[in-house]
């Protein structure tokens, strides 16, 4: 199989309004057109790749993450901070990257990339 990218990352959220006005308004993802699928949800943009959020119990937290690419750590880390969400400081990983990291309302962490 050859990808060409990566399409979505689906998370489970308990609380499909929380977690779109967190990543709606937190994050400045865009609310996408979702056909009804059975259950709860709400799909959101990000760049040109997809977030798609799913009504159902988060799984246990065991390391478990995506990460969002950003421009400027420290501005992106300080800008989620104002709206009162927890952000680790960033920290270099020689030669690789700057990562923070936060939860969402639904306790799915979250990195933010910075590469080098």
């Amino acid at each position: 199989m050859l990808s060409t990218g990566v399409h979505h990352v689906s998370v489970n959220v308990d609380d499909v309004e929380a977690g779109r006005a967190f990543y709606v308004d937190v994050l400045g993802m865009k609310v996408l057109p979702r056909p009804d699928l059975g259950l709860g949800g709400v799909w959101l943009a990000v760049g040109d790749q997809q977030i798609h959020l799913i009504e159902l119990p988060p799984p246990a937290a065991q390391g478990q993450h995506f990460a969002l690419r950003v421009d400027d750590i420290h501005a992106a880390a300080d800008a989620i901070r104002a709206k009162g969400v927890d952000v680790t400081e960033p920290k270099q990983l020689a030669d690789v990257c700057w990562q923070a990291n936060l939860i969402d309302p639904a306790g799915n962490a979250i990195e933010l990339n910075q590469p080098l």
